[in-house]
């Protein structure tokens, strides 16, 4: 491990935990199965779109039993907001029919196990078992997680589980859940792909800036 990566990491760590201290899961839920359908809805969608549509759709299907119970043209119009709806609602009705014939209904606590369901990738294993059951698996690995770690200098991969592997190597256990909602919030709110505001970033100092192209 190269020593000045992983102080610029640890500094980096630092930094952002005293900026972002009250970064949470954006996507709304009230249980980890709500969590599970939404987080494969953000595929290539906002949570904030996310957030809108299953403010409706979480009061009309409550269980695993009514999304696979559920008209596929029905639920695929349900979701249809969050883009990629056909494919998503095919996901949901077969990961809900999964839970209720291999789990007894209830969203299973390990990684093998979570990635026996359809639509379930590494991110989304990551992003239920760390959010709704605070199971330190991983580190989740979103487009924001993806950028900001390359602009940072964090990594140099493009694969998302090979950004992990690097992460989990440079960022403390107990930080890998709360470390992606950092990055997020910072990404967001600072760091934003075409226009980061260098000028004002806490991390200014400290970041290689890569990719970054400054204007004269």
């Amino acid at each position: 491990m190269n020593s000045d990566k992983q102080k610029r990491a640890d500094e980096i760590v630092r930094r952002l935990k005293r900026e972002y201290a009250n970064a949470h899961c954006a996507l709304v839920h009230a249980n980890a199965f709500e969590l599970l359908v939404a987080t494969i809805l953000s595929a290539q969608c906002t949570d904030e779109r996310v957030n809108l549509v299953t403010a409706n759709l979480f009061r009309k299907y409550r269980t695993p039993a009514d999304y696979a119970n559920a008209e596929p043209q029905e639920l695929e119009q349900d979701i249809r907001p969050t883009g990629f709806y056909r494919n998503k609602a095919k996901n949901i009705q077969g990961a809900s029919q999964k839970i209720i014939e291999n789990f007894g209904g209830e969203i299973p606590m390990t990684m093998d196990e979570l990635l026996t369901l359809n639509g379930v990738a590494r991110k989304t294993a990551n992003v239920v078992l760390g959010n709704a059951f605070g199971i330190i698996s991983g580190v989740v690995v979103d487009t924001h997680v993806s950028r900001l770690s390359q602009r940072l200098g964090l990594t140099e991969n493009v694969v998302a589980e090979k950004i992990e592997k690097d992460l989990a190597e440079l960022v403390p256990e107990k930080d890998w859940i709360i470390f992606p909602h950092w990055l997020i919030a910072h990404g967001r709110k600072i760091c934003q792909a075409r226009k980061p505001k260098c000028e004002i970033c806490i991390l200014e100092n400290i970041c290689p800036k890569i990719g970054v192209i400054h204007k004269t």
